[in-house]
């Protein structure tokens, strides 16, 4: 019902939509047959005639503001199930008779908007929910819907109802999303602005301002306004602080997956953009329409959107009383369903799926596999040749969104990340994938070494902790806080040398070492096993003793060496690879191969070598301490290459390549 501007973006998600479109009203018939027309529908001129002729069970809502609630009542009143642009209702117990019409009648009621489903908003949604800025006390809402008589074709509703039942509506409901009910309106005020050189005007107050405190959330300022320009620097932004850090959303009621749409701070740190790191589309309009036609193929009949719909009316409807009469105003009204920000950034049906042998149980190899997020960090602190303080740029990559840290007790650093985890503003270290690594002097000292990297990364226990290298070295000594000492020191620790020079190495199989590795396992202390920089050989002989298999193997991987053997011989048997050193191969990111795939792409050479790797179930860790490359790393992981593209990289490939 409603063949309008909104009605074509409907439209336009159908051809790969599960649901039918049969009829088309308007009181424009005009306009209905020309949707209808073009989406092989039949066209009428009310809605009675439409239910009247079509048996088909859901009514998508799409008229203007004020008939809403009218046309919402009608089609329940005709036992059909109702999805209904925003808002719900012009009033507050309007709105909650529908939803009460609703429910006692059995029929599902839904209501745009569905933003708090978008991509960026679920993972918003992610920080906020890994702990990393303690409680959120309070908050800025922009809704700058901007002057419609100058954007859009037909602004009378617009101007009829102001701009808290259209703009504000996009902030409101991704807060009562996120936080639950509003409580009351401490304060709100209204300007009744306008250029006079305009013909027509806003019925309503063109500008609202309005401090919104939160049951069980924020208080937040709400400015909702038809005078500031929709394309002021703040437009439907949001931005949240809390006593650990911030969170910034440039526009709510975006669909898309722009990387500098969602920004984070740590506490006392800069913005930084967190992109989403794995394949993800925008949702189409109709995806509210088709997740209420889903649920009632299933037998259900939900309300819980429209119950949502219900109390942001309330809320617009107490903000318009405070206005009036002064503040404070309760919410009134029904209650919003329950608050659920538990989603993460990233999860097992995110993950590339590794390849199975037909021979080993496809089913029983990928279930054994560990689900990682599709891109890491690395924390080593050696780069370009000389040892680096990596910390900023790791705090860089936690607000950026990285949940996998790859790092190890010869790095030296790990008190230091430590005490950063344990910070204000870094996120839950049980919502991360932490590793770290024995070093080769330590083959002897296992259950010590690992002791000591919990110890200063202050953990329990370590998801993954690994066997840096295969070699067996003389013992020096304690690692710990390693880069606090002299570099020369540091090297006589780390890097023992017998009288030719050479490494001194002592007489101590990698069998006894990985059986030393399952001692950490057994206690407790290792939730997982790995093994960095073998061969294929070697590999085989631990997996031919281990009574605990390795989950996770880490070798240097990149387009020159992708040791497609080692890597499929991995993912046969349910073994995870990661990929140390994945964009610092001399000459490779200016490849023209990958140079001509990036720009197609739209992307970086480096982002595409991640795209890559990520691609053939590979997790890259690269590290960087330019802040614009960890995003643009991140975001490298999001995308995905063709198959002719993933060859054209893969024939770089260099049998003679070393370092």
């Amino acid at each position: 019902m409603g063949a309008g501007a909104v009605a074509t973006r409907y439209a336009a998600g159908l051809p790969d939509s599960p649901l039918d479109l049969v009829g088309v009203a308007d009181l424009d018939v005009g306009r209905a047959e020309s949707l209808a027309t073009s989406n092989d529908a039949a066209a009428y001129g009310s809605l009675d005639e439409m239910l009247e002729a079509e048996p088909a069970p859901l009514v998508v809502n799409l008229t203007s503001h004020g008939a809403h609630a009218g046309v919402t009542e009608r089609a329940l009143a005709a036992d059909r199930h109702v999805f209904t642009e925003k808002p719900l209702a012009l009033e507050t117990e309007r709105a909650a008779e529908l939803v009460q019409t609703a429910a006692s009648s059995g029929l599902g009621l839904a209501a745009a908007p569905i933003s708090h489903r978008a991509p960026t908003q679920r993972h918003a949604a992610s920080f906020l929910a890994d702990g990393r800025f303690g409680q959120i006390r309070l908050g800025y809402a922009y809704a700058h819907v901007g002057r419609v008589t100058e954007w859009h074709d037909d602004p009378d509703s617009f101007l009829a109802v102001g701009p808290l039942y259209d703009g504000a509506v996009y902030p409101l409901s991704l807060l009562v999303a996120w936080f639950g009910p509003v409580k009351r309106i401490r304060t709100a005020d209204s300007l009744d602005v306008w250029p006079e050189r305009e013909p027509r005007d806003p019925e309503a107050d063109s500008h609202v301002e309005a401090t919104l405190e939160f049951a069980r959330g924020p208080v937040v300022r709400l400015a909702a306004s038809f005078y500031a320009p929709h394309r002021s620097r703040e437009f439907y932004s949001l931005e949240l602080h809390g006593d650990d850090g911030s969170l910034y959303l440039g526009d709510v009621g975006a669909l898309d997956t722009a990387v500098e749409r969602l920004q984070v701070a740590g506490s006392g740190r800069d913005y930084v953009p967190a992109p989403i790191p794995y394949p993800t589309d925008p949702i189409e309009y109709l995806a509210g329409p088709e997740r209420l036609a889903a649920a009632v193929e299933r037998g259900e009949s939900p309300t819980h959107s429209g119950k949502r719909a219900a109390h942001v009316v309330g809320i617009i409807s107490a903000i318009e009383r405070a206005a009036a009469d002064g503040g404070p105003v309760p919410v009134e009204g029904s209650e919003p369903p329950a608050v659920s920000t538990t989603a993460t950034g990233w999860t097992p049906d995110q993950a590339v799926e590794i390849r199975a042998s037909d021979g080993g149980g496809p089913g029983d190899l990928r279930a054994a596999a560990l689900d990682l997020p599709p891109i890491g960090f690395g924390c080593s602190r050696y780069r370009d040749g000389e040892y680096v303080d990596r910390i900023e740029s790791i705090a860089t990559a936690l607000d950026a969104g990285y949940r996998l840290f790859d790092s190890a007790e010869l790095y030296g650093n790990e008190h230091r990340i430590g005490d950063l985890l344990a910070a204000p503003g870094s996120p839950d270290p049980s919502s991360l994938f932490l590793t770290s690594k024995v070093w080769n002097t330590n083959h002897g000292h296992v259950a010590a070494a690992c002791e000591g990297s919990l110890a200063q990364l202050g953990l329990d226990a370590i998801d993954c902790y690994m066997l840096h290298w295969p070699d067996s070295w003389e013992y020096q000594g304690s690692l710990e806080r390693l880069a606090e000492r002299p570099p020369a020191e540091q090297e006589a620790l780390a890097f023992p040398t017998d009288e030719a020079g050479d490494p001194a190495t002592v007489d101590q199989t990698l069998e006894e070492t990985w059986a030393r590795m399952e001692g950490l396992h057994d206690r407790g202390l290792a939730r997982s096993l790995g093994v960095c920089n073998v061969s294929l050989d070697q590999l085989r002989t631990i997996t031919a003793e281990a009574r605990i298999q390795p989950a996770i193997v880490q070798v240097e991987s990149h387009p020159y060496d992708p040791k497609p053997d080692l890597v499929e011989w991995c993912h046969d048997r349910g073994i995870r690879v990661m990929a140390h050193s994945p964009l610092s191969a001399p000459g490779l990111r200016s490849e023209p191969i990958i140079e001509e795939i990036a720009a197609d792409h739209g992307i970086s050479p480096a982002a595409a070598i991640v795209a890559w790797n990520v691609g053939r179930g590979v997790v890259p860790i690269p590290s960087s301490n330019d802040p614009e490359h960890i995003v643009d790393n991140l975001a490298g992981a999001a995308h995905r290459l063709s198959p002719a593209e993933t060859e054209r990289i893969a024939a770089l490939a260099d049998p003679s390549f070393e370092r």
